[in-house]
């Protein structure tokens, strides 16, 4: 019975959701709510959206691609993803953080598909190693075939970051492709600093990327076992995929679901489940950034310390460690180290670089304003 079901798995789709529906505040005056961090060019000539698909390409067709965004943006991705069938760019009526994103994807992958393998995977991301991110992907997708399994990359530490979840691993769990994976023992909220440092020093953890693989029967089962209110919600609207009572429903049902991220809905408390272990985590050492902040980019960027980086003309005299947005106009500096500096159409940020975390308190304060014409 066994080779049976690992032969039907292997029949499987292999289906790929990306979550392409945050604002990316951080990176204004670059990013507004129709063109956030996923629709921009912010690392190299592609759009990060663009660049997480073709990341894709020899493992999903763009045909089994699907994403979910929201309404605003929902155009823009469209155009963006030409390959990708109109009907699987799904727009949230409101944010719901990931576990209502993700589920909303998996009543529609079962209802096309009626089980597939599900790669989950943040729009926004940078890799630089593809070749071994196309690797793990596919290991992960072999171990996610089994029922049951829930997968996850997990990106070793480069240091003692207090932004980002951890992953605790627990003992080996064999390989796959010649890749190791561990059980995970649990998965742990953004720590402190002192105890960020205990996680880095003891290597036995992991940054959370949010990286999921699973089929869609397991998430669904274990959405029902712990979310209930939003897999039943959902579950009824699914009955509508594909007629003309769907679009009212959505707006309808979605606002009601859980506000809460898929790690503290389904991960964690699948990680104390008494059973034998089925949430696994995959060591991924692939060059990965989430670019968080501008200052996040003048890191990819620059090629050495102190090292300038320019969009476009510029001069430098005794200066340093700057980064400039601006591909239209010279930018001149003399004399600055360490300055953010990005031009667009309407506006100009400068900022010193270790303050990049706070460009988010510009958008809320234009939001406070009502100055919508710079959102």
């Amino acid at each position: 019975m066994a080779d049976k079901t690992k032969a039907h798995s292997r029949r499987l789709p292999v289906c790929a959701v990306l979550l392409a529906g945050g604002r990316g505040t951080r990176f204004w005056p670059r990013s507004r709510t129709r063109t956030p961090k996923q629709l921009l060019n912010i690392v190299g000539h592609e759009t990060m959206l663009r660049q997480t698909a073709a990341r894709l390409e020899s493992i999903v067709p763009a045909r089994n691609i699907w994403v979910v965004t929201n309404a605003e943006q929902a155009a823009a991705v469209r155009r963006q993803l030409r390959g990708v069938p109109a009907s699987q760019i799904l727009a949230e009526p409101v944010g719901r953080n990931t576990a209502a994103a993700i589920a909303l994807a998996a009543f529609h992958l079962a209802k096309a598909h009626g089980d597939a393998l599900m790669a989950v995977l943040p729009s926004d991301a940078f890799v630089r190693d593809v070749a071994r991110y196309r690797k793990l992907v596919r290991a992960a997708l072999d171990r996610a075939m089994t029922p049951g399994n829930l997968v996850v990359l997990g990106i070793p530490p480069t240091r003692p970051e207090t932004g980002y979840g951890y992953i605790e691993r627990d003992a080996a769990a064999g390989r796959a492709r010649g890749i190791a994976a561990y059980a995970v023992r649990r998965f742990t909220e953004k720590p402190a600093l002192p105890q960020a440092r205990r996680y880095v020093a003891s290597r036995r953890y992991y940054w959370n990327a949010g990286m999921f693989f699973w089929r869609v029967s397991t998430f669904l089962e274990n959405l029902k076992r712990f979310l209930p209110a939003t897999h039943d919600a959902l579950f009824e609207l699914s009955k509508t995929i594909g007629t003309r009572r769907y679009a009212s429903g959505l707006r309808r049902v979605y606002p009601r679901l859980e506000n809460i991220s898929v790690d503290y809905a389904v991960m964690e408390p699948a990680t104390r489940s008494r059973s034998k272990p089925q949430v696994f985590v995959i060591p991924a050492e692939i060059g990965w950034s989430d670019i968080g902040s501008w200052t996040a980019v003048h890191e990819l960027l620059a090629k050495r310390p102190g090292e300038n980086v320019s969009a476009g003309p510029s001069f430098a005299l005794d200066a340093t460690g700057n980064y400039l947005w601006s591909p239209k106009k010279l930018v001149a500096a003399i004399g600055v180290r360490d300055l953010l500096l990005v031009e667009t159409d309407d506006a100009v940020l400068v900022c010193s670089r270790d303050r990049s975390q706070d460009v988010g308190k510009i958008v809320k304060w234009l939001e406070e304003r009502r100055r919508t014409d710079l959102l």
